[in-house]
């Protein structure tokens, strides 16, 4: 699908129609730069490489700097493959004017991280429950996690604690409130996945 890469700025509220306060989110798009036009023919498919996001020379490999340097770019810390827009070349530049205002995106991010997390936490366990009989520590426990003798393993999916976030997570059918387009900034309705400054990348529906 088509889109563009952006940066999630953070949160506020704008008033609706009727004097509805809605959350939303603020996102930095683009611009980015074509750095490369991938053909059926050679790579088995049609696709468009955008990049977004500067970033040090001294931190970029000599083979991503050639590889800038064919688009006439400078050095970019995040890229990703949109389909559907065939009709850029190496080297344009996207902004926010393929957006519009009132019409629904997919925007992915990764989720913030939180950690290792425990059973109560990150599967919504309710704990043992009372604190009388002699029960000691045991409120935020999982509990028992496998069979007898047999089969004399915990099986596998079983919920547990381990560490929580950092997923890649895409919000369907994310509405767009309104288009900065001097700045290259758009409001969306609600919230999207990551922190503040993290990149997001925001697909237009088909």
């Amino acid at each position: 699908m088509a889109g563009i890469i952006g940066t999630k700025l953070g949160m506020t509220s704008i008033f609706g129609e009727g004097g509805t306060m809605l959350p939303c989110t603020v996102i930095q798009v683009g611009p980015c730069v074509v750095t490369q036009k991938k053909s059926k023919d050679k790579d088995g498919y049609d696709a468009v490489q955008l990049a977004f996001g500067d970033k040090k020379e001294k931190n970029t490999t000599k083979p991503m700097m050639k590889h800038f340097e064919k688009s006439g770019a400078s050095p970019k810390s995040k890229l990703a493959e949109f389909r559907g827009m065939d009709e850029l070349n190496v080297g344009d530049v996207v902004t926010s004017d393929i957006l519009k205002e009132g019409e629904t995106v997919f925007v992915t991010g990764i989720s913030k991280g939180k950690g290792f997390q425990g059973v109560v936490r990150r599967h919504g366990f309710a704990g043992v429950g009372g604190q009388t009989h002699g029960q000691h520590n045991r409120l935020r426990a999982p509990g028992s996690l496998g069979a007898c003798s047999t089969p004399a393993r915990v099986m596998k999916g079983m919920k547990m604690g381990g560490r929580m976030g950092t997923d890649k997570v895409k919000e369907l059918n994310i509405k767009i409130l309104k288009i900065v387009p001097e700045e290259n900034v758009i409001i969306v309705k609600g919230s999207i996945p990551g922190f503040n400054g993290s990149y997001v990348i925001i697909e237009k529906k088909k």
